[in-house]
């Protein structure tokens, strides 16, 4: 998928979203109400909304905004539940979908507001405002509970680049407005921050949250060892049978440039190219095309030591699609209590799944 404008990048992942379906292990299903424990832990996972972005064709239009694609999307949710799984032989194999636990996005709701041969991609203010009345106020699916189904959220490098800056000219030079609504939102502090007196560096979004019988963590970006070390305080009060599923922007194999800048005074330039967006400093190399193999391998680690992590959920790896494709939902379904945990790669329209 091109966009119309210069330099705008891609809008793929708009147009896809997963439902993502874990069944509850034997020894947990005793603790759920009659009914629930054949249908398990369901979500929606979707990515990469890039509000701000236009796509050349879609659905009959030319020049779509993200906000028309976008709002495709959630009306494909809100159609869900009333939807039936195929009739394949898999996990609740012909029944309706039903409630939804919840609508994770992970991330780049606001493209970068970058200025590119002349076009102005909007400011993240403005992509934030979108996000909120089409997915927060705009689905209306209900929970296991009966309750509206809670949209969660984690920061992608964009929303955080529109924040800390950028090595292109973007106008505003920054716009912390979506990294701060996330950060609010998923993080409830006591005291609500603003642009002000938000601080790039302390307030980093990570949060847990158990669903059913599964514990969820989302965190910014990519876990490094900052939020390395919060799963390990967060984990340590979780059961070691517990299935833990990871919720985060990156995929495992995090890029080079969303590491913090080895070289020089370390800072954001167009020499260097990285983006300082994660704790760690890059350890690979001083360029931004070295494979990231010690990042990698730091988080191989942790997971190898958590073998309750089941599986890991990202976006940024955008999937180009036709030009002209239809919004739709897919479907994963997977038995919790069957994987192991394993790391591996995963578009932002499907899930990364641990090996059986």
């Amino acid at each position: 998928m091109t966009p119309s404008r210069p330099g705008a990048g891609t809008l793929a992942a708009a147009a896809m979203a997963l439902v993502a379906m874990a069944a509850v292990p034997p020894s947990a299903v005793r603790l759920l109400r009659a009914g629930e424990a054949s249908r398990g832990v369901q979500f929606v996972f979707t990515s990469d909304a890039h509000y701000g972005l236009t796509r050349p064709a879609f659905r009959g239009r030319s020049s779509a905004d993200a906000h028309i694609v976008n709002a495709a999307l959630v009306s494909s949710i809100n159609a869900l539940p009333a939807a039936r799984f195929p009739d394949d032989r898999g996990v609740r194999a012909g029944e309706v979908v039903g409630p939804l636990d919840f609508v994770a996005e992970g991330g780049d709701i606001a493209n970068r507001e970058e200025v590119v041969e002349g076009w102005t991609i909007q400011p993240a203010a403005a992509s934030w405002r979108q996000f909120v009345t089409e997915y927060v106020d705009g689905i209306h699916t209900i929970d296991r509970s009966g309750h509206a189904t809670p949209v969660f959220m984690v920061p992608g490098n964009h929303d955080v680049s529109n924040a800390v800056g950028f090595y292109r000219t973007m106008q505003p030079a920054v716009d912390r407005t979506a990294l701060v609504e996330i950060f609010n939102r998923m993080m409830r502090p006591a005291v609500r921050r603003s642009t002000i007196t938000y601080d790039v560096e302390k307030d980093r979004v990570f949060f847990a949250r158990d669903v059913g019988s599964v514990h969820f963590v989302f965190l910014q970006v990519w876990p490094d060892s900052a939020m390395r070390a919060r799963m390990e305080a967060d984990l340590a009060h979780v059961s070691a049978s517990t299935p833990v599923v990871i919720v985060t922007h990156d995929q495992p194999d995090a890029e080079a440039k969303h590491f913090r800048n080895p070289n020089g005074a370390r800072d954001i330039n167009a020499r260097d190219q990285f983006e300082n967006l994660l704790s760690d400093t890059f350890a690979d190399g001083r360029g931004v095309d070295a494979p990231s193999v010690i990042e990698q391998r730091a988080l191989e680690r942790f997971v190898k030591a958590h073998p309750q992590i089941r599986a890991y959920f990202h976006g940024n790896s955008n999937r180009s699609v036709g030009q002209d494709d239809r919004a739709r939902v897919s479907v994963e379904r997977r038995p919790a209590a069957s994987q192991r945990a394993t790391l591996g790669r995963c578009s932002n329209d499907c899930a990364l799944n641990a090996a059986r």
